[in-house]
Formats: C-alpha cells, sequence, structure tokens
C-alpha cells in the first residue's frame, strides 16, 4: 500500500465524497462512488507507465469523432463524458516519457477521480480471464483440417441454426468457410475466447476475430459438468474441460453440441486481436466489460483475488476495450492475458472474486458530483 502521506495527497487529489450516484439500466442498479486512493491496494506498486500506451490506442479510436460527441453511445449506465472531456488528458498521456512509472502515476492522480463501482450496493463481483488461442489450420479442406471456422452469414433469421446443425451442415456448400483447423476442441474453445492466431499449413499465420453469434442462447458446458458430478466445481478449469473432451471425444462432442450458441469469424489484422472497441487488445492490460455500464475506453483500477493459490492476486491498472457474450452486468470483467499456451494456462485458472474501480476526468467528475472536492485545474 502507499504510505499514509502518499495516501493523503492522492485523497485531497482524487476527492473523496460519500454520495452514490445511482443509476437504473435493466434489471440490476449501477452505482459509482468518488474515493481516494486509501481506498485501493496495490497502487504504488503497479507498473503503471505500462498502461499509458494501452489507454493511447483508446484515445486514437475515439479522438476521430468530434468534441460533442458520447465516449461511448452504448454505455448509458451514466454520463461518461464528451470527446472534448477525455482530448486533453490523450493529449497529455502522448507526451509522458516511457516506461516512466512516476510520471505516469502522476498523471492518472491529477488528471482522473476514482469511483468505486457497485451493483445494487454490492461492490464484489466475477473476474475471470480470456486469451488468443493458437490453432493449425488450412485455407483448404484436406487431410486432417476438417472443422469449419464460418463467416457470419448474412440471412440467420428468423430460425438461426444451433450449433448442432451448423455442425451437421446447415450452412455447408455456401462458401462461408474461412478457415479449416485440425481439432474440433480448439474450435470450441476458440468461439469461448472469440478470438486466435491460426498457423496455417501453407506457410503464414493470420489472426481471426469475432464476427457475430447466431443468435442461440450460451449455455456453460462447464456448468453441466458440475451438474452431472463430472468434474467438480472447486477443480473446474478451462485445462480441466479441455483435458476431459480429450480423453472422452465421443462425450466431449456431444456436449459441445449441447450449448446452441455458435460463434463466426473473420480476418483481422493488427499487433494483437481486436477487441469491442476496435482496437487490438493489450495483454494483461485489456479488460472487457458489459459495455451497458461501463464505457469502452475507460481506464479501470482492478482488485481480484483468486480461489487457486497459484493464480495470486491481481492489482493492475487496465482499460475497457472488450466486451463478451458472458460478461453481463455492472460489476463483472475478463482480463486478456495474452497469446499462447502459457496465457491459456493463466487465464483457464482464472475465477476471481474481486471490485473495479473507474477513472474518470475530472471534468466528468465534477458534473457527476458537483459541489465535491475534485483535483485542482
Amino acid at each position: 500500500r502507499a504510505s499514509r502521506a502518499a495516501r493523503a495527497t492522492a485523497a485531497v487529489l482524487l476527492g473523496i465524497c460519500a454520495i452514490a450516484l445511482t443509476h437504473d439500466s435493466g434489471p440490476r442498479r449501477f452505482s459509482l462512488e468518488p474515493v481516494g486512493l486509501d481506498r485501493v491496494s496495490g497502487w504504488m506498486q503497479d507498473h503503471i507507465s505500462a498502461a499509458v500506451p494501452v489507454f493511447l490506442k483508446s484515445c486514437a479510436r475515439f479522438l476521430t469523432r468530434a468534441d460533442a460527441a458520447p465516449l461511448d453511445p452504448v454505455a448509458v449506465s451514466v454520463d461518461f463524458g464528451r470527446v472534448g472531456d477525455w482530448r486533453p488528458l490523450c493529449e497529455a498521456a502522448e507526451a509522458l516519457p516511457f516506461g516512466d512509472d512516476a510520471a505516469a502515476r502522476e498523471f492518472f492522480e491529477k488528471g482522473f477521480t476514482l469511483f468505486a463501482v457497485a451493483d445494487y450496493g454490492k461492490a464484489e463481483g466475477l473476474f475471470t480471464g480470456y486469451y488468443e488461442i493458437e490453432l493449425s489450420g488450412s485455407r483448404q479442406r484436406h487431410g486432417r483440417y476438417q472443422t469449419p471456422l464460418y463467416r457470419k452469414p448474412p440471412d440467420l433469421r428468423p430460425e438461426p441454426p444451433t450449433r448442432a446443425e451448423i455442425e451437421d451442415g446447415a450452412l455447408a456448400g455456401r462458401g462461408l468457410e474461412l478457415l479449416w483447423v485440425d481439432d474440433p476442441i480448439d474450435a470450441f474453445f476458440l468461439q469461448i475466447q472469440g478470438s486466435g492466431r491460426v498457423r496455417l499449413k501453407e506457410g503464414d499465420t493470420v489472426r481471426v476475430g469475432y464476427d457475430g453469434q447466431n443468435g442461440r442462447p450460451y449455455v456453460p458446458v462447464g456448468r453441466l459438468l458440475i451438474e452431472r458430478g463430472v468434474i467438480p466445481r472447486d477443480k473446474l478449469t478451462m485445462a480441466a474441460i479441455r483435458s476431459w473432451m480429450k480423453q472422452n471425444p465421443e462425450a466431449g462432442a456431444a456436449l459441445r453440441r449441447e450449448d446452441p450458441s455458435y460463434v463466426f469469424f473473420r480476418e483481422v489484422t493488427g499487433d494483437g486481436p481486436i477487441g469491442g472497441e476496435g482496437v487490438a487488445l493489450s495483454a494483461e492490460r485489456s479488460i472487457a466489460v458489459d459495455r451497458t455500464f461501463v464505457a469502452l475506453g475507460i481506464p479501470v483500477w482492478l482488485e481480484a483475488d483468486e480461489r487457486f493459490a497459484e493464480a495470486g492476486s491481481v492489482r493492475r491498472l487496465m482499460v475497457a476495450q472488450d466486451t463478451g457474450g458472458a460478461i453481463k452486468g455492472p460489476v463483472r470483467g475478463d482480463v486478456f492475458w495474452g497469446t499462447g499456451d502459457a496465457a491459456g494456462s493463466r487465464a483457464g485458472i482464472m475465477n476471481a472474486s474481486g471490485r473495479y474501480y473507474l477513472l474518470l476526468p475530472r471534468a466528468v467528475a465534477r458534473r457527476l458530483a458537483p459541489g465535491r472536492l475534485m483535483p485542482p485545474d
């Protein structure tokens, strides 16, 4: 934790008040409470400067719009400000010295106000992890490459096919096959992750990203395995599910078909998988949120404690840059851990209880809590 003097200074800089700002959105209640750094742990220990280039990716995206435009028109929980409120901070971030944690920490402390998030007054929520899976594939169907990755069909209504129907050929012969991969289990987990890299037999590597879903409800296969006594709840990880499917190929194939949801893909370019904000995700610094409640592009301070001892805890500044079909509610997040097996192992065991805080510009904070103590100009 920060020293007492540092915490006192941060309290003045960031502003403290006990008034909760609430808004009804759907069946949940979203609230924000401005707080000081004495409420968070790990701020002084985090490599804060690593979050600056991640934030700048979001800046490059939303600064193409007019100053009067909302930061994120989809996020309707509260007014997260206009592009013009964020522009000066983006310009200041651009001028920060690379890798300077002290300068980056001062930038966020002086330029933003920290807001604790709650769902009907409850600050604790679920935080999971995801990653960019790597698969082996080909542009042509042959040999071991028998599992297709489909593009999004132009006409899924009025009765979209289920996963089982798609696997049985409902979309075959329509020229929708994007790539063919050699492992149906990898293809299934690719759909859960939403993006991945495919090493092609032809020699190159391509990235594929989420391009829509068939409109059918998502059924978590992990929940089914728990209910049937196959894997105990305290042992359930993505690695455990994958291992069981490998050891039980027929039962695994049948289990996958019980999830009617099916994800479509497109080829993407960039230095990482593309998130819902339209920017390349950054390992361990990008987080997926429910966009109804949290605007994309906002810095987020995450505190999460794992139920698996080997996973440890997370105290880190991130940026909301993605969404997910299973990421629902004001206090719910999915941390992007990167690409490949190591990232997959880390993502697979993350099932943490935690809380997060939004960092909002001073101008926005003043409008949300008029008359309260805010950082000086």
